[in-house]
């Protein structure tokens, strides 16, 4: 790859990743309520489930969806109850740090890499990098791992800005209401996210 298409994988790369999304909003709530550095396994999840969907995707699997739709919808169904799953649980969430729910945890690496392959907007980041920035004949798989290595150098300092964002949101939450109505504001903007799966 000439550096003209990686700057241009690149800044693909940064808007996708830096931009709202279920993602982002998952990241800035357990900033606030788990803290920046219990957020980092949920962060390496989400660069590591793109990794995969890079190869994936490359290897076919965009494909298989281009030639039997009912593949696709059935995961967009899938996609939006398990979204509508997490959002419940954000919005219902009591703070460990206000009402000592010592039972909540952040979410795993596995958990936030499997989270990839339910997330629309993964997806569309994906199928169109891989289709958008490949190059053909020889040089197709050197480009992938081009693009998938682009995506980890950028896509992870754009989420750790959200996680950072969401600790210092955090600090400021002082009372048992402000933190409900932190969780609810932004499991309702997970629901949200619902927008990039039928749109």
């Amino acid at each position: 790859m000439d550096i003209q298409l990686m700057l241009s994988v690149a800044m693909f790369a940064t808007v996708t990743s830096g931009t709202p999304g279920p993602n982002n909003v998952m990241l800035t709530a357990s900033g606030a309520n788990f803290g920046y550095w219990r957020t980092l396994p949920h962060m390496f999840g989400i660069v590591l489930g793109i990794l995969a969907m890079n190869i994936l995707v490359a290897a076919g699997l965009g494909v298989i969806f281009e030639q039997y739709p009912m593949i696709q919808q059935a995961l967009k169904i899938a996609a939006s109850t398990y979204l509508v799953y997490l959002a419940w649980k954000i919005a219902t969430a009591k703070s460990s740090k206000i009402d000592g729910e010592r039972d909540a945890q952040p979410m795993s690496i596995m958990g936030g890499a499997l989270f990839q392959f339910m997330n629309p907007k993964a997806w569309m980041m994906v199928i169109t990098a891989i289709g958008s920035f490949t190059l053909a004949g020889d040089s197709y798989w050197t480009s992938v791992l081009w693009i998938a290595v682009i995506f980890m150098l950028m896509g992870f300092p754009c989420i750790s800005l959200w996680a950072a964002f969401g600790t210092v949101v955090g600090r400021f939450l002082s009372s048992p209401a402000a933190w409900r109505w932190f969780n609810l504001v932004m499991g309702l903007l997970t629901a949200g996210c619902l927008i990039f799966i039928w749109q």
